[in-house]
């Protein structure tokens, strides 16, 4: 049955972003006010650039305390080589690369835009769902 399922049944297109520019100290807050272990970094036309984990800011706290350093801005932290789905991919799919990658989360992209994401739990919650 969760075969049929795609990513664009389960995945979110509310999202939080962020961009290259901003301080990376701002960007820690944003990931800690809305509870996210990261989120995917946009250019102006919403294409996806980067995507920045907590994992990435913590290479700025380390450089804080031992340089006191806090200059980093999001583009000099975040990972540039993204992991993403498309919303038409099989969901099952999906669980079996959470299971491989490692990844909470995945970035939806569809004609390079970023639509949405999907997450560990949006899968496990279709899960529950097909149970029923």
């Amino acid at each position: 049955m969760l075969d049929s399922v795609t990513v664009k049944d389960y995945m979110t297109s509310a999202m939080i972003t962020m961009k290259p520019h901003i301080d990376i100290v701002e960007a820690a807050q944003t990931l800690l006010e809305y509870r996210l272990s990261g989120a995917p970094v946009v250019d102006d036309h919403n294409r996806i650039i980067g995507f920045l984990s907590e994992k990435d800011c913590l290479h700025t706290v380390l450089s804080a305390v031992y340089n006191q350093d806090y200059g980093d801005l999001v583009e000099d932290r975040m990972s540039k080589e993204i992991k993403q789905v498309h919303p038409s991919e099989n969901i099952t799919d999906i669980a079996e690369r959470f299971l491989k990658d490692g990844v909470r989360m995945y970035p939806v992209v569809e004609k390079n835009v970023l639509v949405g994401m999907i997450s560990r739990q949006s899968v496990l919650n279709a899960f529950c769902k097909m149970s029923d």
